[in-house]
């Protein structure tokens, strides 16, 4: 995966952020959010491209655990036409979906604390809070960027 550019910007204001008074912090919040946010799209739009280059197969497995998370557990009650489909792909490549899936929950999971702290350090006024939704978000670009590298690689070797 490429270095991109609003990533790197994210990087450098969160970096930054982390020295910031809490009066800097209000001066900032919402060029903060902007650069965020850039970031955010950025990298979902190299997730995409990433998945774009799948195999049908392994979006269909993708999808599957996709599914599976949907829904309710007193629900999941599978028809054999489901257990079928499921049934017939390669059990390598289930397995790769299911490890690219928990990376890209893990960097959602990251991803919404850290929008989460930074909420509350606007309603609390505190720049600590902010600063820690800044070390929040650094991981948040890490880990998305580690689920990218997976759907990546999941594309080359699928």
């Amino acid at each position: 995966m490429r270095k991109l550019p609003a990533v790197e910007d994210a990087r450098a204001i969160m970096t930054a952020g982390m020295d910031w008074s809490v009066w800097k912090w209000l001066l900032e919040q919402r060029r903060v959010r902007e650069i965020a946010d850039r970031a955010t799209d950025a990298l979902d739009q190299a997730d995409r491209k990433a998945k774009a280059a799948w195999s049908d197969e392994l979006k269909r497995a993708y999808l599957e655990l996709a599914d599976e998370d949907d829904k309710p557990k007193r629900a999941r009650r599978e028809s054999s036409k489901n257990k079928e489909e499921r049934n017939s792909i390669d059990p390598e490549i289930m397995l790769t979906a299911r490890r690219v899936k928990e990376a890209d929950d893990a960097a959602e999971c990251a991803r919404l604390d850290a929008e989460d702290t930074f909420d509350e350090a606007e309603r609390q006024l505190s720049a600590s809070l902010a600063r820690e939704g800044a070390r929040k978000a650094l991981e948040t670009y890490d880990l998305r960027e580690h689920a990218i590298r997976k759907s990546e690689a999941a594309a080359r070797s699928g």
